[in-house]
């Protein structure tokens, strides 16, 4: 698809421009934080790197800033909904869109039933629910179902409700992280930081081999833990923790002045994040050994442990309110993707309507979120969490080298914001992403080949002859613009206003 249909699209959007950079910002914050600073910080120090679990975020946090300086340098030259998807299409051909795009609905999908499933297990433990309803031994977890219903309902509503649900999450969030730094230092043990990181041993006899990291079974090394090793394969995991900045790269078409706010928005967000999560890190294998973490609540026990119950108690409603935030990011944009496919002729065009009144994908936003709720209500997190990483760094793995090769292609393009040392540092970013891919395990790399296989049978039967490239080569005329739906019209909150002049809200 030309770049020029992609700009014109963006400008004739059905969608309200009511995002600023703070907007952005918080919707950024809220979705990056929840599982990683609540949940896996404790689960690879325990289980893979020990106290250099912080080397781990480190390491993932440089991948994801490599990462984002790319989307920000398409996100500002081609704001638009679909952010990877839409870049892919414009650079690299319709095959590769549409693998993107069917990759990026199995992280966001697969992210929020994790989410939506670690909610449901905080707010038992906080209010005495049974466990046989909210926790991971139930047969339908009724507590992730019933949080996934409810922020759909918002997110129908209108991205303005949402983001200012968000952002109130966000300011609660955040300060229960900086509670648990400030607290966490009258309680710092240096001895527990030493060994920083665990000499390596070999992992469990239990342990198969597609249980392995990729790279170690190519290369017929013993399956080990912590060491160097550990560190990475720490990193490739926790990388589930970032996984949520690229949400932003989607409200292009939604944001008030894109070229210069998508940047901003993106790198900020991403900033804020990895100093917080460095620091928590750093705070809970401080205060508790990392053979003793608690792997189910490990910064709540970790406070118990030490006679500080108030903290675990307060931290316990951070992860509640974290959690949500970050659910109600991922449903936005699960629709968003889902919009920009449809639109594409990819999956059916009326996924692509807009609410006459709401002005958001509401018919594509439910259809996603009853399959969350599927997920989230029958399948365990064990389950669920190992594709998220490997779904994330493929599509960053695309965006980095699409960046070259839109230079290449449209070389006028305007460029609000350019990546530094291009085309070195793009390529240096998918090289980065693919090698943390490779220390994911086998069996999570089997599941995504099914995936793919699944999403390209969808593609040849339905998407390949359905598509905007499809109908331009029946007819013999460009491409079409987007099928609008019923919401072309006046929008009544605007009095007839064009969708660009909406009310300043945020």
């Amino acid at each position: 698809m030309p770049v020029g249909h992609v700009l014109d699209r963006s400008r004739q959007n059905t969608l309200k421009r009511r995002l600023t950079a703070v907007s952005l910002a918080g919707f950024g914050v809220g979705v990056i934080i929840g599982t990683g600073i609540f949940t896996l910080v404790g689960v690879e120090a325990k289980e893979h790197a020990g106290p250099a679990v912080v080397v781990s975020f480190l390491v993932a946090g440089v991948v994801a800033a490599l990462a984002a300086l790319c989307y920000a340098e398409l996100a500002s030259a081609v704001p638009t909904a679909g952010s990877a998807y839409t870049y892919a299409f414009a650079t690299l051909g319709e095959v590769f869109a549409w693998i993107i795009g069917w990759d990026l609905l199995l992280e966001f999908a697969l992210g929020a039933a994790v989410v939506s499933r670690s909610w449901s297990g905080y707010v038992a433990n906080l209010l005495g629910l049974p466990a046989g309803w909210f926790g991971e031994e139930a047969t339908v977890n009724v507590g992730a179902v019933f949080i996934i219903a409810v922020l759909t309902a918002v997110a129908v509503a209108g991205i303005r409700e949402s983001s200012r649900l968000t952002n109130v999450l966000v300011v609660i969030k955040v300060s229960v992280c900086v509670l648990i730094v400030v607290a966490g230092l009258f309680f710092v043990r240096g001895a527990n930081l030493h060994p920083f990181v665990p000499p390596a041993q070999p992992a469990d006899s239990g342990a198969s081999l597609v249980d392995q990291p990729l790279i170690q079974a190519v290369a017929g090394l013993e399956q080990s833990v912590y060491g160097v090793g550990g560190v990475l394969t720490a990193a490739a995991v926790v990388f589930f923790a970032y996984t949520g900045f690229e949400a932003l790269a989607n409200l292009g078409e939604e944001t008030r002045d894109p070229r210069r706010d998508l940047p901003r928005g993106l790198l900020g967000s991403l900033t804020v994040c990895t100093l917080l999560y460095v620091a928590v890190a750093l705070v809970l294998t401080s205060i508790v050994d990392y053979r003793k973490i608690d792997v189910g609540a490990p910064i709540s026990a970790a406070f118990q442990s030490v006679g500080a119950p108030w903290v675990g108690a307060l931290v316990g409603l951070g992860a509640v309110t974290g959690l949500t935030s970050v659910m109600m990011v991922e449903l936005v944009t699960l629709g968003r993707i889902g919009f920009a496919m449809s639109r594409d002729g990819l999956l059916p065009r009326r996924f692509s309507e807009v609410h006459p009144r709401w002005r958001t994908p509401h018919r594509m936003t439910i259809a996603i979120a009853v399959l969350v709720m599927l997920l989230a209500g029958f399948v365990p997190i064990s389950e669920l969490a190992d594709m998220v990483s490997i779904g994330a760094l493929s599509g960053f793995l695309i965006v980095a080298l699409a960046v070259p090769v839109l230079r290449r292609r449209n070389p006028e393009l305007e460029r609000p914001f350019r990546v530094p040392l291009s085309p070195v540092l793009p390529v240096v970013t998918a090289l980065a992403c693919l090698y943390l891919m490779f220390n994911l395990d086998v069996f999570t790399w089997l599941r995504f080949g099914v995936w793919l296989v699944v999403g390209l049978l969808i593609y040849v039967f339905y998407g390949r002859k359905h598509s905007i490239l499809a109908t331009a080569r029946t007819d013999g005329k460009p491409g079409p613009v987007a099928d609008s739906g019923p919401g072309t019209g006046p929008d009544p909150e605007t009095d007839g206003k064009t969708k660009d002049e909406g009310p300043g809200d945020d």
